[in-house]
């Protein structure tokens, strides 16, 4: 069963590869964040403090008003939340998505005032479904 979160159609559109390879050259990362977030999100959710920020930003960069810099920089830093391996593996309890959450971080911090209030108030209806 593919489940769909707030927003799916509104701000983030059809996942059609050919609409986000026109507007930026991030169609790889795009695709592998849409295919993995809410995934890893589930993974992460106890150990990732700002989860809310992370959904958030989520949002911010597949919405089509978001300017095209600041959706490379959240695509860039949501890739890397996604990968299976990096510098310090997920897997570890406690420690494994603290490098994932300094580059989120980082990145949000980069580009929060274009995150707006509709991505957050997604992000929360998203984190109250997770938790249930």
């Amino acid at each position: 069963m593919t489940r769909t979160y707030p927003l799916d159609g509104e701000i983030l559109g059809p996942d059609d590869p050919t609409t986000l390879r026109g507007r930026e050259r991030l169609d790889g990362k795009a695709k592998r964040v849409r295919k993995t977030f809410f995934k890893t999100v589930r993974k992460a959710l106890g150990q990732i403090p700002f989860m809310e920020d992370v959904i958030a930003a989520y949002y911010c960069a597949f919405d089509p008003k978001t300017p095209v810099k600041v959706r490379a920089t959240l695509l860039g830093a949501l890739a890397y939340f996604v990968l299976p391996l990096d510098a310090v593996p997920d897997l570890i309890l406690g420690v494994g998505f603290a490098d994932d959450a300094s580059v989120l971080m980082a990145a949000i911090a980069l580009v929060t005032t274009s995150i707006r209030e509709e991505h957050r108030v997604a992000a929360r209806k998203v984190l109250a479904e997770l938790r249930r």
